[in-house]
């Protein structure tokens, strides 16, 4: 299992945020193999760790540590694929929203998780969260939460990924409906960062940190607000075409693979149990384990292989110390961590990064 990969849009969006601040990257592109004719193809895409180290050579060479809150201002609804096309036919705000939550996965695949839309109604249901949790999040009856997975630990390879996600979203929302005035707050899991006077520029409204999860909150009449560009019978249309890829998507992947995509999310210091796991998928535990033993393994096998697979990637292919990949895989300790390491790949963790990074 890989930690993930996403269209060459997003690296227009980074390309359109260095021009912006005047930055010539081609040396950069050059670095990591990508020209015009990959960034024009429909189906190329980079995988998480090359964005994340593109996105810092060119956080150094602007010396803008704020690149991701330039990256959401230059951001349109186009560059977000097809769900963003919808919702730019979307007849009102809600309807948007859903449409960026739900049909993300066709322009990028993160293990860690994909993002959601709610509405606070539906809130407490829809999370299994009860309504102190809403109140905790503040967020009040009938307004929306556009929420962005957790990416932590956070380093200097990942906060610009978070700005440029809610930084991109309130653009993009203001654009599809020209209000300015829709957003309540935006909040960030992770504390101030040294450029924090810079979110007063990029966003006209309260901006909170070290918050619970990372999200917009959606004031309540801003959710019935008609979109500039809405088409019913474009939207009808994209979306059918959206619903056969997302259906392409999820058929082309083995139970095993499914189950192990759910995993993936709930790897965040605790180890997932099959029941957590089969209520993610709204299958009866009994159900997920005869599935898996139909195409010949088990869940524990699949947990096993998923936290070796994203292991070997965690250590390859970011920055995260050893101490960090193993709260987020579930082990007990780092110790525990590279015993099991050891075992997977015969070699300690350090020295598989070190052999790596040679090659």
């Amino acid at each position: 299992m890989k930690l993930g990969d996403i269209s060459v849009s997003y690296i227009e969006i980074v390309i359109k945020a260095m021009l912006h601040l005047g930055i010539n990257p081609d040396d950069i592109l050059d670095k990591y193999s990508i020209d015009h004719k990959g960034l024009s193809s429909p189906d190329a895409r980079v995988t998480i760790p090359k964005f994340m180290r593109l996105g810092h050579d060119c956080i150094e060479k602007s010396q803008a540590p704020w690149l991701g809150l330039v990256m959401g201002e230059v951001t349109t609804a186009t560059n977000l694929g097809v769900a963003g096309l919808l919702a730019l036919s979307s007849q009102d705000l809600k309807q948007a929203c859903e449409q960026l939550a739900t049909y993300e996965l066709l322009n990028k695949y993160n293990s860690r998780g994909q993002s959601a839309f709610y509405v606070n109604h539906a809130f407490g249901m829809e999370m299994g969260k009860s309504r102190e949790l809403c109140r905790e999040y503040g967020i009040e009856d009938g307004q929306g939460v556009l929420m962005f997975y957790s990416i932590n630990p956070y380093n200097e390879f990942n906060h610009f990924v978070v700005d440029s996600v809610l930084s991109g979203w309130y653009q993009v929302i203001k654009n599809l409906t020209g209000h300015e005035g829709a957003i309540e707050k935006v909040c960030f899991e992770f504390p101030a960062p040294e450029y924090a006077d810079k979110y007063s520029e990029y966003f006209n409204c309260n901006v909170a940190f070290n918050q619970s999860n990372n999200y917009l909150v959606i004031k309540a009449q801003a959710l019935d607000w008609a979109c500039l560009n809405r088409s019913a019978p474009t939207f009808e249309l994209l979306r059918r075409s959206a619903d056969a890829e997302l259906e392409k998507v999820r058929l082309g992947l083995s139970f095993h693979e499914k189950v192990s995509r759910v995993i993936g999310p709930l790897l965040d210091g605790t180890t997932p149990t099959l029941e957590q796991v089969s209520e993610q998928l709204n299958m009866a535990p009994w159900t997920v384990r005869r599935k898996l033993v139909e195409e010949g393994g088990s869940f524990q096998q699949t947990l096993n292989e998923t936290r070796r697979t994203l292991s070997i990637s965690y250590v390859r292919d970011t920055a995260l110390t050893l101490g960090e990949i193993a709260y987020l895989l579930g082990f007990g300790s780092p110790t525990a961590f590279q015993r099991a390491f050891k075992r997977w790949t015969g070699e300690a963790p350090g020295r598989f990064r070190t052999s790596k990074s040679k090659q």
